[in-house]
């Protein structure tokens, strides 16, 4: 069997748990094709399904969904009728129903969802302050995902012919969580900036920006484009790039979703099934 692995990672977290999963498909004798479609660039080329018998989507959780940018990109794919399985990987918050607004995604454009897991991993805002899960994903994250290899093989192959059961959906209409996306940028007041400061214009920040946001040479992100993936700052090798301190608002958001920085820890990795 022969399986392609396709997946979006701004910060790292993403990637951590697909390589995890495509060691755990060659133990289990697949064969593994891996790309990293977060580059603007990547999401551009034509991916012919044709040589592979399974596909998995990989995503991180932006606001309760996959991030805008990743849902239009599935939107531009034929499933052939391919099975597929789906994970995400989130920092603590607002995981639903970004498992049902995929499925439903994939479904229409033809592929057949048998399984689907989530990850927990270090938030995005942590690089402005924030303190959700910074020594996440973990060994406990990736031995659920060598668990949820094993499980999706089985449907793969057919020795298990289910399919992905019922999800979580939300009570919010398309608008209002798309109104909520935004809610990013309440926090994030000041995008990935150089501050005029000089670097050496390696240009990773632009050249691995999934929206073509960042411009090196002006070291600015423009506001139509950024998503506040902050792939950028992450990736700086000089740490040159800066955003707001948003060490303040980390109190509030706990406030709001009446949790502490201990019950966020207790969470575990899941598989879907």
């Amino acid at each position: 069997m022969k399986v392609l692995i396709l997946y979006f990672s701004a910060t790292g977290n993403t990637a951590k748990i697909a390589k995890v999963i495509e060691e755990k498909f060659k133990e289990e004798g697949v064969r593994v094709t891996m790309s990293d479609i977060t580059p603007f660039g990547e999401r551009q080329r034509k991916i012919d399904f044709e040589p592979y018998q399974a596909v998995v989507f990989g995503a991180p959780i932006h606001v309760c969904r996959a991030p805008r940018v990743v849902r239009d990109w599935l939107r531009t794919l034929d499933g052939q009728g391919k099975k597929c399985s789906m994970f995400f990987t989130y920092g603590g918050f607002g995981v639903h129903p970004s498992h049902y607004s995929t499925r439903e995604i994939l479904k229409e454009q033809n592929f057949i969802v048998v399984s689907s897991a989530e990850f927990l991993g270090a938030h995005t805002f942590n690089l402005g302050g924030w303190r959700a899960l910074g020594d996440r994903p973990n060994e406990l994250d990736f031995e659920v995902a060598k668990d949820y290899v094993e499980l999706t093989c089985k449907r793969f192959t057919g020795e298990d012919d289910r399919i992905l059961g019922e999800l979580e959906k939300t009570e919010h209409t398309e608008e209002q969580l798309d109104s909520a996306e935004t809610s990013r940028f309440k926090v994030l007041t000041q995008l990935p900036t150089r501050g005029g400061e000089e670097c050496s214009m390696c240009l990773d920040c632009e050249e691995l920006c999934p929206t073509g946001a960042m411009e090196a040479e002006s070291g600015e992100a423009d506001k139509e484009k950024c998503i506040a993936c902050l792939a950028c700052v992450s990736n700086c090798p000089e740490e040159a790039l800066k955003i707001n301190d948003m060490s303040n608002s980390w109190s509030l958001r706990l406030d709001k979703e009446k949790v502490t920085e201990e019950s966020i820890k207790e969470q575990k990795s899941k598989i879907y099934f």
